[in-house]
């Protein structure tokens, strides 16, 4: 088989709140060091498949510079595969991509080109570790038209997925989307492989119906089981978290600090390729408290400071006296003195002031403070748990010292001062 993978990584992530105010889905940072991007290129990578091709929409502009020419990945490659990023455009007589469907075949004439007879279509916003060729040798065998992966969610979750039903042998007999009373409970993971000739046939005949949402989930997979084809499911059994929600990113960090973790990034098996900056080792000084947390490489904890259950990204800087427990610093944020996070998540370039109370602990609903890229928290401020400081705030854009809960601050600068 000849296998194109093909990712879709252009969702805007609207749920992830401020995380995805200015980069897309696909381009949001994990594990400290990591995008979530990461996942499936070295998926693809470690599972030797590399003819890659993206298709990106909303603000791809931080993807682009992250995977550059695919050099982290061994994908800059020419004559043996390599990395193509499909940019967003408006074709003359067509419209912005409307479902997963359509961004396909939008750029279905890019994605056929050259000798290929099978597409492997993932999602770009998915944490997980999978070596796809078990699924490509489960697909022939069963000369499926297309194979899609599913794993057992618990019941009451299920709701959340394309919930799918099969026979004895595997094979697809219903596909229903985030259904209310679920049927089974095996969720459609986003992992498809198709047959060439049927993915083209399939998604030229949704383009043509004025009534679909042009969408993998909602429409071509469901007609496609309709109408007989030999779609059949792969189990997968591993770790895999669809990272959509606030609540789900900060659970898939947690996921990485429990003993043991529910999700091991170290494997030398199965190396998680990023591109990474020339920043000096992390500095802990005397006195530092540090538990069940990830610290990279450029970060300075000073004395007397405590990390508790925490990840920091690359060039955190976290002044003496301060206390962050199950909170997630983004790249290059820096926390003043004496200062307190509980359960919140700061995007990147944040200057907290001293003596502020960002989040709260709660045990009978799980909430969090969020706090936007490039602003600034003025020293004294209280932000509670369900409160947002959206992304280039200033002290002046503050109208008091606290933040209450379910309020938004965002800049009251136009976007000329900025």
């Amino acid at each position: 088989m000849k296998i194109r993978s093909l990712i879709l990584a252009g969702g805007e992530g609207t749920r992830l709140s401020i995380l995805t105010a200015k980069r897309t889905k696909p381009a949001v940072p994990y594990a400290g060091k990591y995008r979530i991007i990461d996942f499936p290129l070295s998926n693809c990578v470690n599972s030797r498949l590399f003819d890659v091709m993206l298709v990106a929409q909303y603000r791809p502009h931080s993807l682009i510079e992250h995977i550059g020419a695919g050099g982290p990945w061994d994908l800059n490659r020419d004559f043996t595969g390599g990395v193509r990023i499909l940019t967003p455009y408006r074709a003359r007589g067509s419209s912005w991509f409307v479902g997963t469907a359509d961004a396909v075949q939008q750029n279905f004439t890019f994605i056929k080109r050259g000798n290929i007879d099978t597409i492997l279509i993932l999602s770009g916003d998915h944490i997980y570790t999978m070596d796809y060729n078990p699924m490509i040798q489960f697909h022939q065998q069963n000369q499926a038209e297309v194979t899609v992966a599913v794993m057992d969610v618990p019941l009451e979750e299920a709701p959340r997925f394309g919930i799918v039903g099969t026979d004895e042998n595997n094979r697809i007999t219903s596909f229903v989307e985030k259904p209310e009373k679920p049927p089974s409970t095996l969720a459609n993971m986003g992992i498809y492989l198709f047959n060439l000739d049927t993915l083209n046939e399939a998604l030229w005949e949704d383009h043509l119906r004025q009534d679909s949402q042009h969408d993998f989930g909602k429409n071509i997979l469901p007609r496609l089981v309709e109408t007989g084809h030999r779609v059949f499911a792969y189990r997968y059994q591993g770790y895999w978290m669809d990272v959509g929600t606030v609540q789900s990113y900060w659970q898939a960090h947690m996921d990485l600090l429990c003993d043991p973790p529910a999700f091991n990034l170290y494997r030398p098996d199965w190396i998680i390729h990023t591109r990474t900056e020339e920043r000096p080792p992390a500095m802990l000084q005397r006195g530092t408290t540090i538990e069940d947390s990830l610290i990279c490489h450029g970060c300075l904890i000073e004395k007397g400071a405590s990390i508790i259950r925490s990840v920091l990204s690359p060039g955190v800087v976290v002044r003496s006296g301060c206390h962050i427990e199950d909170s997630i610093i983004l790249t290059d944020t820096i926390v003043d003195q004496n200062t307190r996070i509980l359960r919140s998540i700061l995007d990147k370039r944040i200057q907290v002031g001293k003596n502020c109370q960002i989040g709260e602990k709660t045990d009978d609903h799980l909430e969090f403070a969020m706090i936007g890229r490039n602003s600034i928290v003025p020293d004294g401020t209280i932000i509670h748990a369900g409160s947002t400081v959206g992304t280039d705030v200033v002290s002046s854009d503050y109208t008091g010292n606290e933040v209450k809960p379910g309020e938004f601050i965002q800049t009251r600068r136009l976007p000329n001062e900025i």
